[in-house]
């Protein structure tokens, strides 16, 4: 199958609306933990409202894996878009009123069209076909790099624009994000699944996840993205304590969400020359070293290299996982497949944004960063098991 014509235009669909979902997601990590900040009662509570964003998306995550294998991914994305935007509407409400009960509820509730866009990339692997697959999902995982603009420069620019009240203009600005997005899914054409896809033979579901492949993919992307979102969410926090400026942490989530995503363009390109295991392995590194540049100083330029090292590791190593998961399942298991994958994996994602604010407060920043060292060693640990595994098979 050429990479052209219908699957070039519906890849590039794909890519957009990644693009516009992520560009609101890195907005609400450069402000969620800021406004929790100023609503909550506690410091220790000024994560939770992005943690009930990754709740929202753990909650649907296995969900809308099997609601658009009935349904088709378009009706799917659709419908978690606009769940997204009634959740826009309420966490700028909340904003405006200092509720920070109904910041939390309107997070969840973004949570939840980010749990039916993570599918974005798994449509874009169901489209394409086998030599193409690994640039398919890197094309779709490249919008983000629009993000890297989008979102923080969003955020710092709007930030006073309603009412003159921090943040809430900046929220509102998700409402276009998401209804952009809302108009370009609709344009999409991706066929609704089959008989043989929704009714064929099926393994069960403990026989797939005992798959070394599956075990390797599913545990090095939840490590990739657990890591990554620990540090990430916990730095502006880190960054306010050392009296950096809004401004300057805005300018170190952009080039983050950039390092996370311009990669993407030759990723797919990567694991086709060299192997999957093999990328994902300097995922691995990549992320040690972000670690190790974090332990060494609080510069805004400590603070710029670490996350630029973190989005490089993640990159890798959760790109190269998520192309491993592909080779793991036929296509009437795969909604089963891919959903306990996500559900795991953003299950992880909502416990370190929980509980990046804890830790944040009560052991500091340094001491967070070697919490993550041993997870990071396990994940290059399994890989080099793997990679080593497949040269003997």
């Amino acid at each position: 199958m050429p990479f052209v014509g219908a699957l070039r235009r519906n890849v590039l669909i794909l890519a957009v609306c990644q693009a516009l979902m992520l560009s609101g997601s890195s907005l609400i990590v450069a402000a969620s933990a800021l406004v929790g900040l100023a609503l909550s009662a506690e410091k220790v509570w000024a994560t939770l409202p992005i943690a009930c964003m990754y709740c929202g998306t753990l909650a649907v995550t296995f969900p809308a894996s099997v609601l658009m294998k009935r349904i088709g991914r378009r009706a799917g994305f659709i419908i978690g878009l606009m769940v997204g935007f009634a959740g826009a509407m309420v966490a700028t409400w909340a904003i405006l009123d200092h509720n920070f009960v109904a910041f939390a509820v309107g997070s969840f509730l973004i949570g939840i069209l980010n749990g039916f866009g993570q599918y974005y990339r798994f449509a874009a692997a169901d489209i394409s076909g086998e030599a193409y697959r690994g640039r398919a999902i890197s094309w779709v995982l490249a919008g983000g790099i629009l993000a890297a603009f989008i979102g923080p420069n969003l955020a710092n620019y709007s930030r006073d624009m309603l009412m003159g009240i921090p943040f809430a203009g900046s929220y509102a600005s998700l409402l276009i994000l998401y209804g952009l997005s809302i108009l370009l899914v609709s344009q999409i054409q991706i066929a609704v699944p089959g008989e043989h896809e929704r009714s064929g033979e099926q393994r069960p579901l403990a026989q797939i996840a005992r798959q070394p492949k599956y075990l390797v993919a599913v545990i090095g992307a939840m490590i990739a993205y657990g890591v990554m979102n620990l540090v990430m969410t916990s730095t502006p926090l880190a960054m306010a304590s050392h009296d950096h400026e809004f401004a300057d942490t805005a300018l170190v989530i952009q080039w983050h969400v950039l390092a996370m995503f311009a990669p993407s363009f030759f990723t797919g390109n990567l694991i086709s020359r060299f192997g999957v295991t093999r990328i994902m392995s300097v995922g691995a590194i990549l992320l040690l070293a972000s670690i190790l540049i974090g332990l060494s100083g609080i510069s805004v330029f400590h603070f710029l290299f670490e996350l630029v090292f973190l989005g490089l590791g993640w990159n890798f190593l959760f790109i190269g996982g998520t192309t491993l998961l592909t080779e793991t399942y036929t296509a009437p298991e795969k909604a089963k497949a891919q959903g306990l994958n996500d559900l795991l994996v953003f299950g992880m994602v909502a416990l370190t944004a929980l509980s990046s604010g804890f830790l944040h407060e009560w052991v500091g920043w340094r001491a967070l960063n070697y919490s993550v060292l041993p997870a990071v060693l396990l994940a290059l640990g399994m890989v080099l098991w793997l990679g080593r595994r497949r040269q003997t098979d």
